[in-house]
This record gives C-alpha cells, structure tokens and sequence, in this order.
C-alpha cells in the first residue's frame, strides 16, 4: 500500500501504537517465518527418502519442531520491529521536511 506523504503521516500517527505491538508483529510475520522453517519440517517429516538418515526419536523430533516454531516467531518479530522502524524513520523525515518548509 504505497501512501502519499500526507496520508501516511496522518496514518502513522493514528496507528503508531497499535503497529508496534508484538502481537502484531507475530500475526503479520508468521506466514514467512514458517516458510523459512517448512523445509527443515518436510526433510524430517519424510525421512523415508534417505535411507542413511539416523532414527529420529520422539524428543528429537520435539525439539526440531519447537526449533522451527521459534526460528518463525523470532523472524517474524525482527521483520515486525524492523518495518515499525522503517516507517518511524519515513515518519520523522517527513515530519522534519514539513517543519522546514
């Protein structure tokens, strides 16, 4: 959604708060985050294909998932924080040009 400048000021000040909440940031980054995990679940899932691959325990398996479900939560934390601070900075810049102006 690309906002002229005047929009995405008055937005940004409506939704600054709401934006930077974590659980906002989970919901809007987990979709990608799991993408970047399914290929390690698939490859343990379907194991059957390499026949030299050792036997995965249950705890094993555990862990390896609980590993891929924090890989997705931590990356869809650090692409939430780091689009709040991008909008923050396009916020301050736009603000700083209406002030000299």
């Amino acid at each position: 959604m690309k906002l002229s400048d005047n929009e995405f000021v008055d937005w940004w000040e409506k939704n600054k708060v709401s934006e930077k909440a974590w659980s906002r940031s989970l919901i809007k980054g987990a979709g990608m985050g799991l993408m970047l995990s399914f290929p390690i679940l698939l490859m343990v899932m379907f194991r059957g294909w390499y026949k030299r691959m050792p036997f995965i325990s249950g705890t094993q398996l555990l862990l390896i998932l609980t590993g891929c479900v924090l890989v997705a939560v931590f990356y869809a934390l650090l692409k939430g924080r780091m689009e709040w601070e991008q909008h923050e900075e396009r916020y301050q810049r736009l603000r700083h040009k209406k002030t000299e102006e």
